[in-house]
């Protein structure tokens, strides 16, 4: 994980809509950048929509919110049309986000040893700065922890 205070890694990749995103475009702004390890699973899921429910509140709060998985644009449209979801998906398949802010880690599922997406938020300052980083993140929890921490 990436330490508090450091500048956040920039990064230029395609969401849902095929549209480039980047982070510096959203200087200016705080931005909740969560990743998570896979579109449409129940806790990606849980995560998604508690934060499409709580978007207002963050948009209030002068935050945009992005989601980050290593996903495919086509996928990542399908998980957003079927949920509703307001803010950018990120589609990461070559890891560039996902190495660069350190959450691509060997994993432990039944026993079985896999590399994969650890499920971490990062809240970064208006300047571009990680002001907040949380690893292995409830699901369900993630969005209300993070409204809180604006």
């Amino acid at each position: 994980m990436l330490e508090i205070g450091m500048k956040a890694p920039d990064f230029e990749l395609l969401n849902q809509n095929g549209e480039t995103v980047t982070l510096s475009q959203h200087l200016g702004k705080k931005v909740v950048l969560y990743f998570y390890p896979r579109d449409n699973t129940a806790g990606c899921s849980k995560q998604a929509c508690g934060f499409a429910e709580n978007y207002p509140h963050f948009i209030e709060k002068g935050a945009e919110v992005i989601g980050v998985s290593k996903d495919s644009v086509k996928s990542h449209k399908r998980f957003a049309e079927k949920y509703d979801l307001p803010f950018a998906l990120i589609s990461d398949p070559d890891l560039v986000a996902i190495q660069a802010y350190d959450v691509w880690k060997e994993k432990t599922m039944y026993g079985k040893k896999s590399m994969g997406v650890v499920r971490t938020t990062y809240l970064i300052n208006e300047e571009g700065i990680i002001e907040k980083a949380f690893g292995k993140v409830k699901a369900g929890d993630n969005p209300v922890q993070m409204l809180n921490e604006l």
